[in-house]
């Protein structure tokens, strides 16, 4: 089940990658491009994810079959 420590951990999961990606970043003329990329890929796909997730754990439109029989309560 989906709850709300699944968006904390995974905001502490792109944390400690963000850390990682500032300190391990190969030394040199480019490492502020390596940090700058490696820091906003994370932070995007932790924003896209949450987006998704609570997309789906709150939805805004609840889902509606038109084309059902007045009446069918669903089952399989």
């Amino acid at each position: 089940s989906c709850n709300r420590w699944s968006l904390i951990i995974g905001l502490v999961i792109i944390v400690a990658l963000s850390v990682g990606a500032w300190f391990l970043s190969p030394k040199g003329e480019n490492q502020t491009i390596w940090r700058n990329t490696l820091i906003l890929s994370f932070a995007s796909c932790y924003i896209m994810w949450a987006i998704t997730f609570l997309a789906q754990w709150h939805p805004l439109i609840e889902p509606r079959m038109a084309k059902l029989r007045h009446g069918y309560l669903g089952g399989s």
